[in-house]
């Protein structure tokens, strides 16, 4: 049993984000190639050891402070030092500076591999006093695994070291989603109809949603939106302003409740204009609920899950026009909407499955050790 510790910043269930259910899938997924994962993160409930979820372990340090969205924990260096050296393979995710800080603090000498989830875009200041950390960090590790193709090409960092670059899409497991309910998907029928264009995601700066609903403007397009946090109340503040009546935030849902809802919409719409979104759960869930995709073209994964005019519509980024014209496309051409999502689930069935992420990354752990033994001969 190869056994592999992840760390990151925060896992379930204090947030439910795009990475963290990387690193679920990735850790379930990864027990059919026996891999037995244990997850460490910070947490704002303080120190807790070996619980359960899947079939992972996870371990959370208590979180003492932040500096610009970067938790911090004392305990967590002791804890770290302990779970690596019973760990084989140390699987970092990025971006998380407070964890350079450990690898180095702790004199890490186990195979490293890290996850690149993204460049660091907003906090330009931070990032400019993090950058030599950072690059002595990526320096030192043994292998930068990528999500797309076109994030390595665009990622100015990841073209400094792209001789260790490898790129594993994300994958997702569709028997670990609820299976259809037909209760639930009656309830929101009744609630919100279907054939909506449908976004879920947090409530982020990035996301595009201010331009989702100016392209909502002076239609009757509806257009169901599922989330919270951040700038939420800016974005209900607008909507009113506006007067939307065909849009419904439908605010934080239950995952048997979101299943309902790509099951009923007709596209997913996904309208993030800025890098911070490297890849895109939510398109990769319209995939293989066979959706219609709409996105951005932002140089990043988004582009690789949704081709353009193949599995849907790729449009300018923070053009509301834009964004507007691909929704009536797909609304007034409903044959053109199934090509594109029949297209979507076959290529999400190709190239987007959890089983085929944690072989790939099986493979790459393997190398890993097999260098490693090497090295030491």
């Amino acid at each position: 049993m190869l056994k592999v510790l992840h760390f990151y910043k925060t896992y379930y269930p204090d947030t439910f984000g795009g990475i963290e259910q990387v690193i679920y899938q990735l850790s379930e997924s990864g027990a059919e190639y026996d891999v037995e994962s244990t997850v460490l993160s910070l947490s704002k409930r303080g120190d807790i050891d070996n619980q359960k979820i899947g079939k992972q372990r996870v371990f959370y340090a208590k979180t003492n402070f932040e500096i610009a969205s970067t938790p911090f924990s004392l305990s967590c260096i002791k804890k770290f030092k302990e779970l690596a050296k019973q760990a084989d393979i140390i699987h970092y995710h990025y971006p998380f500076p407070f964890m350079d800080m450990l690898h180095f603090l702790c004199r890490i000498n186990k195979p490293t591999i890290v996850s690149y989830h993204s460049d660091i875009v907003k906090q330009k200041f931070f990032s400019r006093l993090y950058s030599p950390l950072m690059n002595h960090f990526l320096k030192s590790v043994d292998c930068i695994v990528a999500a797309s193709p076109n994030y390595v090409k665009t990622s100015i960092v990841l073209q400094k070291y792209k001789e260790k670059v490898r790129v594993v899409p994300y994958g997702l497991n569709e028997n670990s989603y609820p299976k259809e309910d037909n209760d639930r998907l009656q309830y929101w029928k009744d609630k919100v109809g279907e054939g909506f264009f449908l976004f879920i995601g947090a409530f982020r700066y990035y996301k595009g949603l201010y331009t989702l609903l100016d392209a909502a403007r002076n239609t009757a397009l509806p257009i169901v939106i599922v989330g919270s946090g951040g700038i939420e109340s800016e974005l209900r503040t607008k909507a009113e302003e506006l007067s939307l009546l065909n849009v419904d935030f439908l605010g934080a849902l239950p995952d048997k409740d979101k299943a309902a809802l790509l099951q009923l919409c007709l596209s997913v719409v996904f309208p993030s204009h800025l890098r911070s979104e490297a890849f895109g759960i939510t398109l990769l869930e319209g995939a293989m609920y066979g959706k219609p995709l709409i996105s951005c073209e932002i140089g990043t994964g988004t582009s690789y899950i949704n081709q353009h005019q193949i599995t849907g519509i790729v449009v300018t980024p923070s053009d509301s026009v834009a964004l507007h014209d691909a929704m009536m496309t797909l609304w007034e051409d409903r044959k053109l909407a199934k090509t594109y999502g029949d297209n979507a689930r076959v290529r999400f069935d190709k190239l987007f499955t959890a089983k085929r992420m944690a072989e790939r990354y099986k493979d790459i752990y393997h190398s890993l050790l097999i260098d490693n033994n090497v090295n030491r001969l």
